[in-house]
């Protein structure tokens, strides 16, 4: 499949990794791809996200982003559940950084010895590279390039497309954009 990459997807698929590998993340997710795709200029995925007002709200994207995963990657949609559960995930998250330290849900492993070696896809940023190839395949190209990618990521439920419809950034809106006018439900 990675060989149906453009440059600016593998660039996407690369920067994650690294997301991951900074965060001392012991797999990579949809999160590290979203943050890798933040950081690229120049694709067309960028050119969605700016068309979508991007830069008055990416610095807010990625704060969600860190704050779902303190959360230990729940979604505030997930959050507000558990709440009408009436468990407070908040105060759980507070009680744990109080014992084990801030990032302690997060899966952090500073101080203790790093992480080595190579970082796997997990299974959700597997599912999100399968839908970004399912993506390319419906709308008959014959690539998958970072705007696939961005359309894959708006499409399954999740933190990073909870993060960008906060601020109007849906699957719907990107194709919109990149496309001129609603897609297939494919993907």
């Amino acid at each position: 499949m990675f060989e149906r990459f453009t440059k600016d997807a593998r660039a996407v698929v690369t920067g994650a990794v690294e997301h991951a590998e900074r965060d001392e993340a012991p797999v990579v997710g949809p999160e590290h791809l979203l943050l890798a795709l933040l950081d690229r200029e120049g694709g067309r995925a960028s050119f969605a996200l700016a068309s979508l007002g991007g830069g008055a709200w990416l610095d807010s994207v990625r704060r969600a982003l860190g704050e779902a995963r303190r959360r230990g990657g729940l979604s505030q949609a997930e959050t507000d559940a558990l709440a009408g559960l009436g468990i407070d995930v908040t105060e759980i998250v507070a009680r744990v950084e109080e014992a084990h330290g801030v990032g302690a849900l997060a899966g952090d492993r500073r101080g203790r010895g790093g992480w080595s070696g190579h970082r796997p896809f997990g299974k959700d940023a597997k599912d999100v590279l399968t839908r970004s190839l399912r993506t390319a395949v419906a709308r008959r190209d014959r690539y998958i390039g970072d705007e696939h990618l961005l359309l894959a990521l708006t499409s399954r439920p999740g933190v990073p497309a909870e993060a960008l419809a906060d601020h109007g950034v849906t699957h719907e809106s990107v194709t919109r954009v990149l496309y001129g006018g609603p897609e297939s439900k494919a993907g």
